[in-house]
């Protein structure tokens, strides 16, 4: 029981950080995580500690506070996320089902009506992506990018925000899709590698113009 329940806060806190209601800067108290969640403050206690292991918290004094990736880190992260991304569009084009590839093809049509709201697309954006890792059928693979996907929650705004960017991403993402469903391993995965080489510029441009 209390391994289900340490799972779940730290889930739920995971959850929290990815959809933006915890910032990176923000200090994280157990109590009042324990109070929002429902659960006792043991699992929160245990979860927080897993969660500054993952270097996803970090320790100010005696406060944990959700990390800030700093610019190198941010470059950082962007090459190895845009190499794991390629190779899994280049699986997902070999081994992707067609039911899969179809899925793929609908999230593209139907996330055209969320322009406009950067927070939904962003949680679209990362559907996407996900069911691409899926479709890879590496479980290696898969675990991995799921690492790199909490590192990328804290990052405290998404590029899809800036205007014009979620169209031309839509746009991007039907380009892999494409790809994948000609089974062509190389263009899908120089399709993700585009695709992600824009949002990273997206948000130099934006980090440049904050300073």
């Amino acid at each position: 029981m209390g391994q289900i329940a340490q799972k779940d806060a730290h889930a739920l806190i995971l959850d929290a950080i990815d959809r933006g209601d915890f910032q990176p800067g923000d200090r994280l108290v157990e109590s009042e995580l324990a109070d929002r969640f429902g659960v006792s403050r043991t699992p929160v206690r245990e979860a927080l500690q897993r969660l500054e292991t993952q270097s996803v918290l970090v320790r100010d004094g005696r406060s944990l506070m959700v990390a800030t990736l700093n610019h190198d880190q941010m470059a950082e992260l962007y090459a190895v996320r845009t190499e794991l991304e390629a190779l899994a569009a280049r699986l997902a084009a070999q081994h992707a089902a067609r039911e899969e590839i179809r899925v793929l093809q609908r999230m593209v049509d139907e996330d055209a009506a969320l322009l406009g709201d950067a927070r939904a697309l962003a949680r679209a954006n990362r559907r996407f992506h996900g069911q691409i890792h899926l479709a890879s059928h590496n479980r290696y693979l898969v675990q991995q990018l799921g690492s790199v996907h909490r590192s990328m929650a804290l990052m405290a705004t998404t590029s899809l925000a800036v205007e014009g960017r979620g169209a031309a991403a839509l746009t991007e993402h039907l380009a892999i899709v494409d790809a994948i469903k000609a089974r062509d391993g190389d263009a899908a995965a120089d399709a993700v590698r585009d695709h992600l080489s824009r949002a990273f510029e997206t948000r130099l441009q934006e980090e440049a113009r904050r300073m």
